[in-house]
């Protein structure tokens, strides 16, 4: 007899990163199945944007997942407007590229700060309460490249395989408790974060929307590696079985070693440019160096 999908309706998810891309589909998508939603963003404009666009009670917060007071905030406001999270889905993440010895320090630190604190933050402040009820379920959004190593993104291969670890020990730790861990694993995604990358032979880049259908899908299975798509997954078991020279093998003949590195930079400048300032600090800077700049005679 087939499992019956567990009923998610009513329930309240708090998403980070949710203004734009994977986190704004996945707040449409779960505002379909009748979840509340509580959008964070460092961009609040964004935030409340996407929250006025879904309706049904959605509310945008502003966010920095670097700055622990600033998350608890999130979740004491998401708390006290919507009720207990239920959902925490912790989206928010950057990927900036080059060569490793090219990198400066302050974007191997932003990086770490958002794509590993970020992620920390959130399981740390709602996990205890979702022990303490008997329920609930947290999602980490991972990337393909957190089971595996890429030219050009040294550190964010590294930020995502932290996340991926984690996940793992998470679900250890809280098995038989009634608290869920899913892993969400896409290969490139088809938003600004994925912009300029090329496509690789056999994976095509994805939308948003199928990232946010297969955390729905996760959310009520109880799943916990979510790959997108779904044949990454026995690529990945095949691959981990074979040597690590037929696995390179393999990653050059489908140019997956070129995916980080090739990239258009013209097409990547945008985002890059919002990456760089992707804390409040970093904000603050930029705008008073463009008060600065604007002042001059």
């Amino acid at each position: 007899m087939a499992k019956q999908p567990r009923i998610i309706v009513g329930q309240v998810a708090a998403i980070t990163g949710g203004g734009r891309g994977i986190g704004r589909a996945t707040a449409q998508a779960l505002a379909r199945e009748g979840v509340k939603i509580a959008i964070g963003d460092l961009d609040a404009e964004a935030a409340k944007k996407t929250a006025e666009d879904i309706g049904s009670g959605a509310i945008g917060l502003a966010l920095d997942v670097t700055d622990r007071d600033s998350f608890a905030d999130f979740i004491a406001q998401t708390e006290e407007q919507l009720g207990p999270v239920d959902i925490m889905i912790n989206n928010a993440g950057i990927m900036q590229l080059g060569r490793f010895v090219d990198e400066d320090l302050a974007t191997t630190k932003r990086m770490i700060d958002i794509n590993i604190y970020g992620v920390h933050y959130g399981c740390e402040l709602t996990l205890p309460s979702m022990l303490q009820r008997g329920r609930g379920h947290i999602v980490n959004i991972a990337s393909s490249a957190g089971k595996a190593g890429y030219p050009g993104g040294a550190t964010y291969c590294g930020t995502k395989h932290y996340v991926v670890g984690m996940s793992e020990a998470l679900r250890w730790e809280t098995r038989g408790t009634g608290v869920e861990i899913s892993c969400v694993m896409p290969v490139v995604v088809q938003t600004e974060l994925g912009s300029g990358l090329p496509q690789t032979r056999g994976v095509k880049h994805v939308l948003p929307e199928d990232v946010a259908n297969e955390i729905v899908t996760a959310l009520k299975e109880g799943r916990f590696d979510v790959y997108v798509p779904r044949s990454v997954g026995p690529l990945n078991q095949f691959s981990a079985a074979i040597p690590r020279r037929g696995r390179e093998a393999i990653a050059r003949a489908v140019k997956a070693d070129k995916v980080l590195m090739d990239i258009d930079q013209g097409a990547r400048a945008a985002y890059e440019l919002r990456a760089s300032h992707s804390t409040t600090a970093e904000l603050a800077d930029a705008d008073k160096k463009q008060l600065e700049e604007s002042s001059k005679p």
